[in-house]
């Protein structure tokens, strides 16, 4: 039996149709070949923890590799038919989660799959805010659990054929153990990871801007930022409005020096005439992030559930993940459906009862747009539950497609504006929020003073006042966007998807080396770009996401790529000139297994 590790795998989250396979499984690992169980007519094994217990599932096609159970808790666990709680040494309370029925298909032991499934259900307990883990695992599969981070109890069950032994763990330790065993950096670009959170947690979010390391965070070398291209975020290309700049500029002294209004009262007005919205349903403050960490941690708590409507930024995952520790679950627009959210999967999710729903409307990365109309009669039919809509990116295809002149007369509806990118304000941080008034008061009470700088409100004033030098720079955005769309693929074999935004999301060709490679390598030539999988996992090893910027800036950046792109196809196999394989396919997925591999059975 080979030994090389499964390549492509795709690690989801059981579907129903999945859990028929699953059950025909069962009853062929443990009532035939183990002979646990007693065979049956149907040929299928299941049990009433299956009511409440969550699959994970290793896949290639429709072909199951593997599964692997998690039981949450709350309720019963396997265990329990086995053992006194009294003898686990586990605190059986809301952060103990059991992991049962790790197994692995005959014709796929030996390989990367049971490693792949014990990490996925690792992280979908970390993600849910677990902390401990009990087990009991085959004893001849001892080892592979140990090896895993599991401790040994030495208590032993027999279950027909069967001897078990309970086995325990901290995610701590488990994480670091198993870590190594999966080779994260080479796996991130091989597997299909299409669970509803990170591969890899991370104690801070990525937000690009690794241009940075070349100009030098100490702001020693910015004369040298006519030499790089940084599409990487998603800052404006053009300037703010000359008006802007006059009035920080006449009065750049006195505003450096000078504490600002407390509460920012004169910004408030001014954004209430601009946008015809009542002072009390807006909201200021230091950029959109100040806004989300103020709201969230008010609103959540470990008992909260939100759904997220992905691919969106890591910082609304990564805040209510990490920070809050809210149950996190998502619904995934996906590139074969044109990255459409699919508002009838969304209803029938919120049946499930959801304290709040966050959605990025036009969606970063994916450059699309849900109609406000639609959006609003989805948020009118769930009053209980809040829906927070991010407009950071609205003005880029016409503020007629915002919801907060709706927000601020809902109950339930928050619409998060920035106006860092579609005012040119990005390094002065402002933001606001509109939604209910007495939600908005109750909220502004945990906004410290001068939260907003006083070169910030008087920036963001100007820029209210300049509505049709901001409308030309978006029409000439547009015109930007599509021209560099046209070259990416004309010039570069890369496709743009369609974009109402200051950015493209694209996908390489099949020739092309993964995107964090073509990324590594433009680097070189100072271009900043992102890959699409670095911003959400489900958009895959070859996507990339690139800010629109001026025209030379954009004649730069198909240069670049257009120079990558050859180097790296001059050195490809003439099986991958034709596109036959994707690049990097043959490399190992991971590293060495310290088992037997054919021992990796259940």
């Amino acid at each position: 039996m080979s030994t090389q590790p499964v390549r492509h795998v795709v690690i989801a989250l059981g579907s129903p149709k999945d859990r028929k396979q699953i059950y025909v499984a069962r009853h062929e690992v443990y009532a035939v070949e183990l002979q646990q169980h007693q065979a049956n007519e149907e040929r299928l094994l299941h049990d009433a923890l299956d009511e409440r217990n969550e699959y994970i599932v290793a896949k290639q096609g429709d072909e199951l590799l593997g599964f692997v159970s998690v039981t949450p808790p709350g309720g019963s666990y396997s265990v329990d038919k086995y053992f006194s709680r009294d003898e686990i040494p586990v605190s059986f309370d809301q952060s103990l989660y059991e992991i049962r029925l790790l197994t692995v298909l005959s014709a796929h032991r030996g390989r990367i799959v049971a490693p792949l499934l014990m990490y996925g259900a690792l992280r979908y307990v970390e993600s849910h805010g677990g902390s401990q883990l009990v087990a009991i695992g085959r004893r001849e599969l001892v080892g592979m659990y140990s090896h895993c981070g599991m401790r040994q109890t030495g208590m032993t069950a027999c279950c027909g054929a069967v001897m078990y032994e309970l086995m325990t763990g901290r995610i701590k330790q488990v994480h670091q153990a198993i870590a190594p065993l999966i080779g994260f950096k080479r796996l991130a670009s091989t597997v299909d990871w299409r669970l509803p959170f990170a591969f890899r947690p991370n104690e801070r979010c990525d937000h690009g801007g690794a241009f940075w390391d070349t100009l030098g965070a100490d702001f020693k070398n910015l004369g040298r930022s006519q030499q790089i291209v940084n599409a990487d975020v998603l800052d404006a290309w053009f300037d703010p409005a000359p008006a802007v700049l006059s009035a920080i500029a006449n009065h750049l002294a006195l505003l450096v020096r000078t504490s600002p209004p407390t509460h920012a009262a004169g910004l408030v007005r001014a954004i209430s005439r601009a946008r015809a919205i009542p002072s009390p349903s807006i909201l200021p403050a230091a950029g959109s992030s100040a806004l989300m960490a103020i709201a969230f941690q008010s609103w959540f708590s470990p008992r909260s559930r939100v759904l997220l409507l992905e691919p969106m930024y890591g910082e609304y995952r990564h805040l209510l993940q990490n920070v809050t520790k809210c149950k996190v679950d998502s619904v995934v627009a996906r590139a074969e459906n044109g990255f459409r959210v699919d508002l009838s999967e969304v209803e029938d999710r919120l049946s499930e009862g959801y304290d709040a729903v966050v959605i990025v409307n036009p969606n970063s990365p994916t450059g699309t747009l849900v109609s406000p109309a639609s959006l609003s009669e989805l948020i009118s039919r769930f009053s209980s539950t809040r829906f927070w809509v991010d407009e950071t990116y609205v003005e880029f295809c016409g503020s007629q497609y915002s919801l907060e002149n709706y927000a601020s007369v809902s109950s339930n509806a928050f619409v998060c504006k920035s106006m860092s990118k579609v005012y040119a304000l990005s390094g002065l941080r402002a933001a606001y929020l509109v939604g209910p008034a007495a939600e908005i008061a109750a909220l502004s009470r945990l906004v410290p003073p001068w939260a907003v700088s006083l070169p910030a409100q008087v920036a963001a004033v100007a820029a209210l006042a300049e509505p049709d030098y901001y409308a030309a720079q978006y029409r000439a955005t547009a015109e930007l966007r599509d021209q560099l769309a046209s070259e990416l693929r004309t010039q570069c074999g890369i496709t743009a998807f369609p974009s109402v935004t200051n950015w493209v999301l694209c996908t390489l060709p099949q020739t092309a080396p993964p995107a964090d490679e073509v990324v590594r390598r433009a680097r070189e030539q100072n271009l900043f770009i992102r890959s699409g999988a670095g911003i959400h996992v489900s958009l895959g090893p070859h996507t990339l996401r690139i800010a629109v910027k001026s025209e030379v800036m954009n004649e730069k950046i198909v240069s670049i790529l257009r120079q990558v792109l050859s180097a790296v196809g001059r050195r490809l196999t003439p099986a991958q000139q034709r596109g036959e394989c994707r690049w990097g396919a043959g490399r190992p997925a991971s590293s060495s297994i310290p088992w037997k591999p054919s021992r990796l059975r259940a």
